[in-house]
Parts: C-alpha cells; structure tokens; sequence
C-alpha cells in the first residue's frame, strides 16, 4: 500500500495562537522602529547660484546623463539580440521536428536556397558587384573621406579606374570637419584641391522629424543640439552639381562611395533634408545601392562599402575594413586597438581617457574598463568589449583626432597633369574656394591641445572587381556543398544536425580561448619584442611626425566637451 502524505490541518487554537505572536512580534518591531526614528533620505541642493563654475557643472552633469542613457540602451538592444537568438533557435528546432515527421528532403532543399540568397546579400562579392553599378551608373563620383584621416580614406583602385574612364568625374568629400581643429582642416583643402576639387561637409547625424520634435521637447533646453542637427557645406555641393548639370544639359547621376564610417548615407540625408538612406555605428549598413532624388536633374546612388584588401597593415583594417566586432574574433579587435594606440601620442591618449600611464594595451584596456564600469562577476575587467566599444569610438563621430598632411605632394602614378586638368575642366574653383572659406568659418572646431594626434598609414588598398572576392566566397560555397554531401551520405535526420550545431558552437569557443591566450601572450611580449604596426612606423616616410612621453596627468572627462575650448 502506498504511504500517505501527512496532513498539514492544523487545530483552530493551535492556528489563532501561531496568528496571535506574529502580530505581537510586527507590534513590537514597529515600537523599535518609532524609537530609533527613520531617516529621511537628503534631498540634493542642487549647484548653488553663485558657484563659479555652475554652468561647466551642470554641462558635465548632463554629460552623465546621457552617457548613462546610451548605456541603457547599448543593453536594451544587447538583450534584444539575445531573446532574437534563441528565438531563432527555438524556431529552427520546431522546423525540424516538421521536417521530421515530413521525410521530404524538397523543403530542406528550399531553406538553403534561401541561406545561400542571404549570405550572398551579406558577402563582400555582393558588395563589389553593387559598387561596380553604382560607378557605371554615375556621371560624377563624390569619394568622401573622414577629414580626421583623410589619406587613409583614400583608394588608389577607385581613383584610378574613375580618372581612365575618360567620361566620369571625381570630386572629393572631406566629411566630419567639425572632429578637426581649424588650422589643420584648412592645411587639408590645400593639399587636395591641387589633385581634385574638394568640398568641406559636415553632415547632420539627426534629421529633424516629428519622432526628432517630441525628443526634443523632452529634453532640457540647456543641451546643444546644433551638433547633431545643423549640416554644413551642402549648398556648396550643391551648387557644384548644379554648375555640372549646366555644362553637359542633361539630369545627372551622382555616386556616392568611399569606405565604411565615413558618412555617406548621412551626407545624401543632409542634401536632401529628410532620412532617406538607413545609417548607423555599425559598418555596412548599407548593402545595395539606393537612388535617391535630390531635384529634377540631379539622382544621388548611394552604394555600400568600399572593401579593404586584406594585405593592407592593421590599422587600416582597423578603421576601414567591414568588420562586425560583434561576430569578430577578440584576437583580430585586439590587433585594431593595439596598431590605433602604437599610431597615437600616448601622452594625449592618457589625458583623454583619464587613465594612468600603462605599458601594454592590455592594461590600458583594463583600465579604461575599470573607469567605465565594464566589470565581469567577481569585477574582472571586460576588455574584450571595451576593445569594441572603443573601435566603435575611433570609427564614429564621438573622438577628435586629426593626422597631418604629408609636406611635399607627391601624385600618384595614375594622375598627371593632364588628367587633373580634366577633373577640374567643369566646375568653378573660384566660387568652389569661397563657399569652402563659408563653411570654414561658419563652424566650430576643438582646440589643437585637445584634439589627439594621430599618424596615418597612407592611402588604403581597396577591392572594386568582384573577381577578385572569388576565393572568399567559393569557402562559404565549400562548406555548404560539404555539409550536404554528409547529409546525402550519412542520412541524418533534423534532430542529430541540431546536436551537431551544439558541437559546432563549442569547437568556436574553445578556438575563441585558444586566440584568446595567442593574444595575451603577445601583448605580455610586447615590451621587449617590437609590433608589426612600430616596424611599418619606423620604416614610413613620416617616421618624424610623432614623439611619445609618457608622464601627464589625468584630463576632466572621457567625452570630448564640443562645447568649450573653441578656437
């Protein structure tokens, strides 16, 4: 027989008495409470009125703010891709419990079908071919380079196949002037124009709409908005499409291109004053070409990325690669962030980010962590998204640094004086050179003192022909013909592919750990042996330009503040 659970009834005296001490034992805990007499929590007084610095303090405390917002939401959408994740993965399981019961091999057929269609939407084979549309289609190329380095931006394949075209015109874009400090901006507009004619621009992160009006009225009105809102040098682009539209009578079509971060699909935004292009911090948001239509005679086409050759040295896969840091190795975030930091005053880099002196990037990184706030359990430093987080940093609009021009011009191979001649043949320079003088003085800019100093690597080798993405390409059709054989082979049924995804994701951990101890040995050998990144310093043209001392102290804030030490 079985054994009966015991009854938990209890007697009504037994029960009354049990109620009768628990409001005898909260009486008396009340009585304790009254005598020791609760303190109130102490309201902030606020920054007094005569305070000599109210204004800076406020400024900073809704500096703070902000930042504290922008983390909020960092983890918002960080939590938002995982619950997408095991969404996906939950979806995937119940798909192949169907299948299962199915049998038909017909639909499995269809699904990689359509894997294969996103990954070649995704590929970089796909983003050449969408750029070699976009410089057929066009009659003027607007390159856009980041004015911080604006040589890094520029590629050699690009310019050389626009100049031999023989019909094309090239005009070149120096975005975000306004992370610059004014004498070296100027120093900029007169080494490029003698190649080809430049336009200043600083385009407007966010567009004025309706969602934009109530953002606006739920903030205070003490934050400057004139940042993010106001675009410079549009009406100086636009006069020059004009002029070209007068000389060849008939409607253009503009390409946009250059490589990622660099503010394209912001700059047709601000031309056309509403949010018609998608932008983002992410790289390659962009993955086809988009045509928008700015007035009757002139189409913008706006194109995705310009991909980096891989032979290029670490910092320019650093900041112009298309990189997702988030599926990215941490040994290949690490290499960026170290060939960054070895290409920047140390002295600078210390003041900016309020940190102590530090040896290796390791520490650097744990530091920074330690001051942000980015711990793990038991408050172990998370350098691996530090290292991200500051990439993103370096590539977007949220650090000013600036790089020198070179001291003598010195023309590329493919450009001659008759071809410069030809590039400028159309197009008014006089009144070009005044409304760039316009925008100049129009802006603000950052201090010199304040703005990092950085050493570029010259100009970046890009891919433009889709053949020669071939290789990488043909390796994702490799795994994917290899993962049907097995299945045509071996006959596995939906569940035992699930488990071997399982084994999959933890091969790619354990080789996540393995490139996690390469790196930490390399980076705790990097006081004695010399980087890649100081070897290719050392043996460039332009070695001079940078002296690294190590004792300063510490500056006020990790953000830059646009809106104090103005020139």
């Amino acid at each position: 027989a079985e054994l009966r659970k015991a009854s938990k009834r209890l007697t009504c005296h037994k029960r009354y008495k049990i109620q009768k001490k628990i409001r005898e034992h909260h009486r008396k805990v009340r009585k304790e409470a009254k005598k020791r007499g609760r303190k109130k929590p102490k309201k902030d007084p606020g920054v007094p009125s005569a305070a000599p610095f109210k204004e800076k303090l406020l400024r900073e405390a809704e500096q703070r703010k902000q930042r504290l917002e922008e983390l909020k939401q960092k983890q918002k959408l960080n939590r938002q891709k995982e619950h997408e994740k095991r969404r996906k993965l939950e979806a995937k399981k119940n798909a192949a419990k169907i299948k299962e019961k199915a049998g038909g091999k017909e639909s499995s057929g269809k699904s990689n079908a359509k894997t294969n269609k996103l990954l070649d939407k995704n590929s970089k084979k796909s983003f050449c071919r969408e750029l070699e549309k976009v410089i057929e289609a066009s009659d003027v190329i607007l390159e856009v380079l980041d004015a911080r380095d604006p040589m890094g931006c520029r590629c050699p394949q690009l310019e050389q196949a626009v100049t031999c075209s023989g019909d094309k015109k090239l005009v070149l874009v120096l975005n975000k002037i306004d992370l610059v400090p004014k004498e070296n901006l100027e120093k900029w507009l007169n080494y490029l124009k003698k190649e080809f004619p430049t336009v200043a621009f600083k385009s407007a992160t966010l567009m004025k709409d309706r969602t934009m009006r109530e953002q606006l009225t739920r903030r205070r009105a003490r934050v400057d908005l004139s940042r993010t809102t106001e675009r410079f040098g549009s009406k100086c682009l636009l006069k020059l499409l004009q002029e070209h539209v007068k000389t060849q009578n008939k409607a253009i079509q503009v390409g946009v291109v250059g490589f990622p971060n660099v503010g394209k699909s912001s700059m047709i935004n601000s031309l056309k004053g509403v949010r018609a292009c998608n932008v983002g911090l992410a790289r390659g948001v962009t993955k086809s070409m988009q045509i928008v239509h700015i007035d009757k005679q002139t189409k913008m086409l706006d194109s995705p990325s310009i991909i980096a050759d891989p032979s290029n040295n670490a910092l320019a896969l650093a900041l112009r690669s298309i990189i997702n840091t988030e599926e990215s190795g941490s040994a290949d975030v690490f290499e960026g962030v170290d060939a960054i930091l070895n290409h920047c005053s140390k002295q600078q880099v210390v003041m900016h980010y309020s940190i102590p002196d530090f040896k290796n990037t390791e520490e650097f990184l744990t530091l920074l962590a330690q001051k942000r706030g980015m711990l793990k359990k038991g408050g172990v430093p998370d350098i691996e998204n530090i290292a991200k987080v500051l990439l993103c940093d370096w590539t977007g609009a949220k650090i000013s640094y600036h790089s020198q021009p070179p001291e003598s011009q010195r023309l590329p191979p493919y450009l001659t004086e008759d071809k410069i001649a030809e590039m400028h043949e159309c197009f008014k320079l006089k009144i070009l050179e005044e409304e760039n003088n316009n925008t100049v003085q129009a802006l603000k800019y950052p201090s010199p003192a304040s703005s990092i100093v950085f050493q570029s690597a010259g100009m970046t080798d890009g891919i433009i022909e889709e053949n020669k993405v071939i290789e990488e390409a043909s390796e994702w059709e490799n795994m994917e013909t290899s993962q049907e054989g097995e299945e045509e082979e071996e006959d596995f049924t939906e569940s035992d592919d699930d488990q071997d995804d399982v084994a999959e994701e933890e091969k790619d951990v354990k080789e996540e750990s393995k490139a996690d101890v390469t790196r930490k040995a390399k980076l705790g050998n990097g006081q004695t042996s010399p980087t890649n990144s100081e070897k290719q310093m050392a043996e460039s043209e332009h070695s001079n330009s940078l002296s690294i001392s190590l004792d300063n102290t510490a500056d006020e804030d990790d953000a830059y503040d646009f809106n104090t030490d103005y020139v």
